[in-house]
């Protein structure tokens, strides 16, 4: 699986973007597909995810009710709505599929399986 992250960019507070994910390449084999970031010297942390054939979602506390994830299996995409953006969301987002079957859409980077690239997201104040 092969997957290309786009949308970032540069905005100010209380602005929104969208990113997007394309997915391609064995497809079928997707369980989950997840937003991560990461800023300078900081690890790796969830921002949300969502079942590829449900509509299980699951999203970071510091998330909630700003962000949306979504997804459309025609195109194989996924996005990340996110609304009133604060200087402290900068970072380089990743998406991420997981192909292990489960029930509630996994927190850990460790438990996906492909990346894509990262598309930096930087919010000024």
């Amino acid at each position: 699986v092969q997957l290309q992250a786009s949308g970032g960019g540069l905005v100010q507070a209380g602005d929104s973007l969208r990113l997007s994910c394309a997915a391609s390449g064995g497809t079928f084999s997707i369980y989950f597909m997840g937003w991560f970031r990461q800023a300078p010297g900081e690890e790796r942390e969830f921002v949300a995810g969502i079942k590829w054939t449900a509509s299980n979602t699951r999203y970071a506390d510091s998330e909630k009710g700003r962000f949306t994830i979504s997804r459309d299996n025609a195109r194989n995409m996924v996005y990340l709505q996110m609304n009133n953006l604060k200087p402290e969301d900068t970072a380089v987002y990743y998406c991420a599929a997981k192909k292990t079957p489960g029930w509630y859409v996994p927190l850990s980077a460790g438990e996906y399986d492909f990346w894509g690239q990262g598309t930096l997201v930087t919010v000024s104040s």
